[in-house]
């Protein structure tokens, strides 16, 4: 696949997601603001498009082990995927993460202000992310499932009591711009998750729990901004 600067970013890595690798590398947001351009996310930043490109161009010709085509599953498969292992990822290590925060902030507070922030700022994300989950499996998730078994069925399917797909994925999308703010914060807040010299070990494993924790978000953003939610969207047009 020959890559090209007009490509846009969330398709691109849609398509193949080795390509993340390169963005995070530049520091160019692929989940929240997947819709932008590469050149247009390159002179946003200030970055060499030509260099990207060629960086991108190197990691989707290398040879590996396979990528999860996610693209290919149905919508409800993908939907299933995303409860199952990010909601449920999210749910434990916000458990694991914040007595850590607790922890460290107590203990190295003093020296570390920024500590705080981080805390409060984890904290809110935690707080939103749990609402913003429940909505997508007591509402979004339900109809995109009840979608699939009608095409499958060739059955019939009603308007939502929302009235269309477009409403709650807007909202959806409005607030992992939101949650991915949060995370820029975080991560510059930490010195790109990395301990100051003094940290203990508990320190060190709390912000590798929190890089995880925001590269698993980044993942499940993509999944649903661009590939669950535009096929959701395509689907229900179809249908209704």
């Amino acid at each position: 696949m020959k890559i090209n600067e007009n490509q846009v970013i969330g398709e691109l890595v849609a398509q193949d997601y080795r390509t993340a690798s390169v963005f995070k590398k530049y520091g160019i947001d692929f989940c929240c603001q997947g819709n932008r351009t590469i050149n247009d996310a390159c002179k946003n930043k200030n970055i060499d498009t030509v260099t990207v490109v060629k960086d991108l161009d190197r990691v989707s010709q290398e040879r590996g082990e396979s990528t999860t085509d996610y693209k290919s599953w149905p919508i409800n498969l993908l939907a299933d995927h995303i409860e199952k292992k990010h909601h449920r990822f999210v749910e434990e290590k916000i458990l694991e993460i914040k007595p850590y925060l607790d922890k460290i902030c107590q203990v190295h507070g003093a020296r570390h202000p920024e500590l705080f922030q981080i805390k409060e700022q984890f904290g809110a994300a935690a707080g939103e992310l749990a609402a913003h989950m429940k909505k997508e499996e007591f509402i979004l998730f339900p109809f995109v499932r009840k979608m699939m078994k009608a095409k499958t069925e060739g059955l019939k399917v009603s308007a939502p009591h929302f009235g269309t797909m477009q409403n709650p994925v807007e909202r959806m999308m409005d607030e992992h711009s939101v949650e991915g703010e949060r995370f820029s914060n975080i991560e510059t807040l930490s010195n790109n998750y990395t301990p100051p010299e003094d940290g203990c070990n508990t320190y060190k494993v709390t912000f590798a729990l929190l890089k995880e924790f925001e590269q698993d978000l980044h993942l499940h953003i993509h999944l649903e901004n661009n590939i669950l939610f535009p096929k959701a969207i395509a689907m229900e047009k179809e249908l209704i």
